[in-house]
């Protein structure tokens, strides 16, 4: 028995409960109980007790789209590069990384993400890899830091036409194979999907071969009308807007995540809602690609799952609820926008859609849920209460507060010290290995 307690506890359970000295009770791997610590230390006075010294205690974060194979890219000059437009990022810079990563840079690369992961306070990562360069292996080799680091996961490679047909079955099979793998393995703390890049990389053959080979009781990880060229080629190729497309090929549905969605009309909206299929917003991306503005909001309103991920901008989940709150009241012109909406995807989407693929439930503090569990080192500045507390969070608290991280009941890191690596150590090899890739990509 663990005891997290003396802080301000945030379930986001169906009640929205706020404990204002609350203390969550952790039983093995899942949650057993909340209340204030009083309470939960007089009942259970043998068990290990972490006090939070009045930050704020509150379920982990949940990332639905991040890139492991970005994590080397942070400073990197690439020789010629300079983009005039979303295509020329892709091919510049980040099919270019992709084209390049070893298998042993992959394993270091995600060590890297999920370090960072812990470090917010993210503990569940839904990550969308390409390495074109080793195809085969490459979902073990992630696997296998997140293992280590004790961290949730689920994990897809990127299939896409754009090397050719025969790296595009390499990477179909990367896939299957993966998804057997962890079927038959039956960890909950690993999951699998059929990954895709995008429609206007992905030929009607390999829709075809996808079909054929996915296994079932999986869907797929797509990004979706991300940039306007995506939508353009598919109604110049295929005569059909990109979720029509996805529809008449099978991919929509319960278990299937679009990344994205920027260039969707209501038809398609309504598609994917009547389909059940989940949509991630990622708004550092979007912005920073100059992609341009999905509409999210009226996405949201529709009743479609929809979650908030990074796309490997960043994993600090904070950073990427506040800019998601800018960004739309922006656009819409309008002060009202995102100040619910945005904490609904985070908080609520990304639950739902976590747990689509994992049967521990991560994403609240009650009993049953999984033992996912954060500190972060806030003390506000004016009150807090259950009608405030998201605003508190929204303006006062980013991932580098975060102090202590649990995942599936072990702690990960305490008092801002990794407990389950030599942090040192393995950030000096990612180090060396991101030196090797910038002088294989500039070679």
């Amino acid at each position: 028995m663990l005891v997290v307690g003396n802080g301000r506890l945030i379930t986001r359970d169906s009640a929205n409960t706020y404990i204002e000295n609350g203390a969550v009770l952790i039983n093995g791997n899942v949650i057993e109980t909340t209340g204030t610590t009083e309470e939960i230390r007089r009942m259970y006075p043998a068990a290990e007790y972490i006090d939070a010294a009045g930050g704020v205690i509150m379920p982990a974060f949940i990332n639905t789209h991040e890139h492991i194979y970005s994590a080397f890219a942070r400073g990197l000059n690439v020789n010629g590069y300079n983009p005039e437009g979303f295509l020329d990022i892709l091919e510049g810079m980040w099919w270019n990384i992709d084209r390049h990563l070893t298998l042993e840079q992959t394993k270091l690369s995600a060590y890297a993400t999920y370090i960072d992961s812990i470090k917010n306070g993210v503990t569940t990562v839904f990550d969308h890899h390409a390495s074109f360069g080793h195809i085969r292996g490459s979902l073990n080799a992630i696997e296998e830091a997140a293992k280590d680091l004790g961290i949730r996961t689920c994990l897809c490679y990127e299939i896409s036409d754009r090397d050719g047909m025969e790296k595009s079955r390499e990477s179909v099979m990367e896939n299957v194979d993966f998804i057997r793998h962890v079927q038959k393995e039956n960890n909950d703390m690993v999951a699998a999907m059929m990954g895709m890049h995008a429609s206007f990389t992905i030929s009607d053959e390999t829709m075809e071969l996808c079909n054929e080979l996915k296994p079932e009781g999986v869907g797929y990880h797509i990004h979706v009308a991300e940039g306007i060229y995506d939508l353009h080629q598919c109604l110049k190729e295929h005569g059909k807007r990109i979720v029509d497309r996805l529809y008449d090929w099978n991919i929509l549905g319960p278990k299937t995540l679009l990344g994205h969605c920027i260039y969707v009309n209501e038809h398609e909206m309504n598609l994917i809602k009547e389909t059940d299929t989940m949509v991630v917003h990622n708004p550092e991306s979007n912005m920073g690609n100059a992609c341009g503005c999905p509409p999210t909001m009226e996405i949201v309103h529709k009743g479609i799952v929809t979650g908030l991920g990074t796309d490997g901008y960043t994993h600090d989940m904070m950073e990427s609820w506040k800019v998601a709150n800018i960004l739309h009241k922006h656009h819409l012109c309008d002060p009202k926008a995102a100040w619910s909406e945005v904490p609904q995807m985070l908080f609520e989407g990304n639950r739902e859609i976590a747990g689509r693929y994992f049967r521990s439930r991560p994403g609240s503090l009650e009993k049953g849920s999984a033992a996912d569990v954060i500190i972060v080192d806030y003390d506000p500045l004016t009150p807090i209460n259950k009608s405030n507390f998201n605003s508190h969070l929204l303006f006062g608290v980013n991932g580098s507060m975060v102090r202590t991280t649990i995942c599936n009941g072990q702690v990960l890191m305490k008092n801002r010290e990794l407990c389950v690596c030599d942090e040192e150590k393995i950030m000096a090899e990612c180090r060396q290995a991101a030196g090797k890739l910038a002088e294989s990509i500039n070679g």
